[in-house]
């Protein structure tokens, strides 16, 4: 009992660590897309500097992918584990009486925000593999404004990363504060960290949506 304890226990702190990495990665990932809204020749800057570093192509982005692997599918293995150890069932379980919504749906939105991630992977970064290493071609650092704005054109792209992206709030609500509880940080600044994060919850996907609205609101006229 005590070891399923502590694999359990290390699972909860291996998933708390990395949605706090993909938390600042998503936070990193928001300045530099709104400067698309903002400050487009900014926005092409940052943009080409991040695809083409060395530093930020053969380590960061590898440690990325490994981030959102690893916290999905801890997740899926807790809740496998959770479920296979719960003595009672769902039929004795009153949830709405126990746990918010929100919290007895993580995996659901988890997944839908991993299928979503997987499109914007097909949109974005499999789209510069192709320009850059199957394509050959040259290297353009005004090319990233044009090319956002273009992806957010069809409707239902749009309606899709904004659904996505209220997901992704709901994900947050919930993941973020626990992971702080999950790391003990649940002292006298507990609630602070609680508000803080609901903020960052809703400010950060919030965002994210009106910038896909905008670009589809404001295609490039030639």
């Amino acid at each position: 009992m005590s070891g399923f304890l502590n694999a359990s226990i290390a699972r909860k702190v291996v998933m708390a660590l990395s949605g706090l990495f993909l938390v600042f990665f998503l936070g990193q990932h928001f300045v530099i897309n709104i400067t698309s809204v903002i400050a487009p020749d900014t926005f092409n800057s940052w943009s080409h500097f991040m695809g083409y570093n060395p530093l930020v192509q053969y380590v960061l982005q590898p440690i990325l992918i490994a981030g959102v692997l690893v916290h999905f599918l801890m997740g899926i293995a807790l809740e496998l584990k959770n479920n296979k150890a719960r003595a009672v069932k769902y039929a004795q379980y009153n949830g709405g009486a126990n746990a918010s919504w929100i919290s007895r749906n993580m995996i659901i939105t988890g997944l839908v925000v991993l299928a979503f991630l997987g499109l914007h992977f097909y949109d974005f970064w499999v789209h510069e593999m192709n320009y850059k290493y199957v394509a050959v071609n040259p290297e353009d650092p005004t090319r990233y404004y044009a090319e956002t704005v273009e992806k957010f054109q069809p409707i239902w792209r749009t309606i899709l990363y904004v659904l996505s992206f209220v997901l992704l709030a709901l994900h947050l609500l919930h993941g973020f504060a626990s992971s702080f509880q999950t790391m003990g940080l649940n002292n006298k600044y507990a609630p602070a960290i609680k508000t803080i994060t609901k903020i960052y919850a809703i400010a950060i996907p919030l965002g994210f949506a009106f910038i896909a609205i905008y670009h589809h609101l404001n295609p490039i006229t030639h």
